[in-house]
């Protein structure tokens, strides 16, 4: 099978094509022809979905209003959201209409997005990358991110916005928390505006440096969602968004966490990003006293050495003793060892049911002191407890029922 025709061969392009590509499919359009819509197609899967995938297409094409010209598909094994997604990009070109939009496959009922829950994990896939999207879920992250920013080549972001577009309703993702890191600026606004509708539950705004930032995305969000609240997480990238963090934590209620990017701070700094982290103690340490004083969640940035798996638990522990609650990962087998290092150890389960007992033993008695055995409990080491059995809850560390407190959840 042709990878693809000469780039001169059709003067409207979209998708992937290549024989290191798989899970998609690379189209080429030329309005000229004699009439009608001539398709040239080609697919590594002919022999089973072939016809369908034929029809499927020209369906496609006749709900775009491309009715005539030479259409030539290089599939390379791509889903049908996949196919819907790249077949919006090209018609966008072709037709000179970047508001045209193909209706996306529902998975629906989509749940609303939540402030409060678990967000230890979020997994970065590339938002012109289908092929990691397909079963991204099945690794179990707290949060996927689909990104439009960083992973994204400048000339690929407006054919990523029609892929992430469609991902977001098409895709299975499960009890994931569906993320999308948008870009900068303009591109960040046009980013925004092509999710309008879409079942996205939080949005991640790069490089904040002040409160503006935030306060103009939840506009826009406003705008786009006026049904749908849509969360924000702003990652503080330089030296002047961490001296900013509290304006930033506090400029919208949408705000649910603050995060890091440690590779663009420390070359805005102009130091070296060293494995030990001391170069960027302080500016953590402020990240997370500033989510705590303003009831964020204070998430760290990614490890990025993929085969370091010890590197990367000594950089989970770190980060929960200063108060991290979560980490970025860049591979799904980073998941399993971020949440292992996130959860409570079984030694602060044990302490902590026991603590929530006599909590819930005094109250009954109608006691504001907390005693265990000849110790007196401090409020605050009750609400520590709490918190501990919470997240053992969460990470699944307790059977069904256990460490319930009367009237809900610890």
């Amino acid at each position: 099978m042709d990878d693809c025709p000469d780039d001169t061969s059709y003067p409207f392009q979209a998708g992937r094509a290549g024989p290191e590509v798989r899970g998609d499919v690379w189209f080429g359009y030329d309005p000229d022809g004699a009439g009608g819509l001539e398709l040239d197609f080609e697919s590594r899967v002919e022999a089973m979905f072939g016809a369908s995938t034929r029809a499927f297409l020209l369906d496609l094409a006749r709900e775009a209003g491309l009715e005539r010209g030479r259409l030539a598909v290089r599939d390379r094994g791509a889903v049908p959201w996949v196919l819907r997604a790249r077949f919006e990009a090209l018609a966008r070109r072709a037709l000179d209409r970047s508001d045209l939009l193909l209706a996306p496959e529902v998975w629906g009922p989509f749940p609303v997005p939540r402030r409060e829950r678990p967000r230890r994990s979020r997994l970065y896939l590339p938002g012109n990358e289908p092929k990691y999207m397909h079963n991204a879920a099945l690794h179990h992250p707290d949060g996927v991110i689909l990104d439009l920013e960083d992973s994204v080549a400048p000339a690929a972001k407006a054919e990523a916005r029609s892929l992430v577009r469609h991902a977001l309703h098409s895709v299975d993702w499960k009890d994931c928390e569906r993320m999308v890191r948008i870009n900068q600026g303009a591109l960040g606004e046009a980013d925004l505006r092509s999710l309008a509708g879409s079942p996205v539950d939080l949005v991640l705004l790069p490089k904040v440096e002040g409160p503006e930032e935030v306060a103009a995305a939840e506009a826009l969000l406003q705008e786009a969602f006026p049904e749908r609240e849509v969360l924000l997480m702003p990652i503080l990238e330089t030296a002047r968004g961490v001296l900013h963090a509290e304006e930033i934590a506090a400029a919208s209620p949408r705000c649910v966490a603050l995060t890091l990017g440690l590779e663009d701070l420390t070359a805005d700094l102009g130091v070296v990003k060293t494995r030990e982290g001391r170069e960027t103690l302080w500016a953590r340490s402020r990240v997370v006293f500033a989510a705590r004083a303003f009831g964020l969640q204070a998430i760290d940035s990614v490890y990025g050495d993929v085969e370091d798996e010890e590197g990367l638990r000594a950089s989970c522990r770190e980060s929960r003793a200063l108060g991290f609650e979560g980490k970025g990962c860049v591979h799904p087998r980073q998941i399993r060892v971020v949440h292992e290092e996130f959860a409570p150890s079984p030694q602060e389960v044990e302490r902590a049911l026991r603590i929530q007992e006599a909590f819930e033993a005094a109250r009954a008695r109608g006691e504001a002191v907390v005693s265990l055995g000849s110790r007196m409990i401090d409020p605050p080491v009750v609400k520590r407890a709490l918190q501990t059995v919470q997240a053992a809850r969460e990470a699944g560390l307790l059977p069904p029922g256990a460490g319930r407190r009367e009237g809900g959840q610890a």
